[in-house]
């Protein structure tokens, strides 16, 4: 009787900004390792998210989006970090939404052809297209003439279609045992997560530019028994900032820590004390040495 085969390996999760790839890796790990917000550019930093099958395991590699504008260091940055997120990979999953195809949907694809990873097209949204008839045609037409290692239509936020997506990209990885134990979710420390925890609620709740121009700093992260005391930082460019982080009396920097503290608290499964400060750093958002202090490192 034949063993059944188990294959692991990295998987880079790339695409433009804002069509869901935090929440595909997300909803093929189980649990909210990604932070998310229908705003563009959420995330920012390469991110492992460890997805367990019976079959195999996929080292999920999210990342900042690909785009053109590179205005600020923080912009360039995140370049880099996705295009850096290809090396090593075995295969890549190019996430785009149901009946959209624009100038970064292309630029992600060529880089990951001049890659030389194998690429499958993964088609989110699929529930939110008005004209399901229209999805076929759209299918056939962004494959065409390019070489796709399989497509893949989705809704990652309802988690349909990932079983057949996960049968596709598991053929593509190399036989091995799985690197990581099946409780393991991510490779980032639970002091990375409360930092993006908090800066989440910093995108859902602010106004349109505002948290482009704010990031977050974890000072304190102590284990007392069953509780985790948190001090987390939030820094902005300007005092005008500052005023509207802290919000009228206080009340919207309340609201961000309570619900990042709730988030924190699922997640961890652990009692959180969390405390919140709002602090000032002109133009770190375009200091190369003000990244690498906030934890932006290549």
């Amino acid at each position: 009787m034949n063993t059944p085969t188990h294959r692991a390996g990295h998987v880079a999760v790339i695409g433009r900004p804002n069509v869901g790839k935090s929440t595909l890796v997300n909803a093929l790990v189980g649990a909210k390792v990604s932070i998310t917000s229908n705003r563009p550019q959420t995330t920012r930093h390469q991110l492992l998210g460890i997805a367990t099958f019976p079959e195999g395991q996929l080292l999920l590699v999210d990342t900042p989006g690909i785009h053109r504008e590179q205005k600020r260091a923080m912009n360039r940055w995140m370049n880099r970090a996705a295009r850096g997120a290809l090396e090593g990979v075995d295969t890549a999953l190019l996430v785009v939404r149901a009946g959209q195809w624009e100038d970064d949907d292309a630029l992600a694809y060529d880089a990951l052809k001049n890659a030389g990873v194998p690429v499958v097209l993964v088609v989110n949204q699929v529930d939110r297209l008005k004209d399901k008839a229209a999805l076929l045609p759209y299918l056939a037409k962004v494959s065409d003439g390019r070489d796709f290692a399989g497509v893949h239509p989705i809704s990652a936020l309802k988690r349909s279609g990932l079983e057949a997506l996960v049968k596709t990209v598991l053929a593509q990885l190399p036989e091995q045992d799985a690197p990581y134990g099946e409780d393991e979710i991510t490779d980032k420390s639970q002091r990375f997560l409360a930092g993006e925890m908090v800066r989440e609620q910093l995108m859902r709740q602010l106004g349109e530019e505002l948290p482009y121009a704010t990031t977050v700093e974890i000072e304190k992260f102590e284990v007392d028994g069953n509780l985790l005391r948190i001090g987390a930082v939030v820094w902005v460019e300007r005092d005008g900032q500052k005023a509207i982080v802290i919000g009228k009396g206080g009340e919207r920097l309340r609201e961000i820590g309570s619900r990042a503290r709730l988030q924190m608290e699922r997640l961890f499964g652990s009692k959180v004390f969390l405390e919140t400060w709002v602090r000032v750093r002109e133009g770190w958002s375009d200091d190369e040495a003000a990244l690498r202090a906030f934890g932006y490192h290549d």
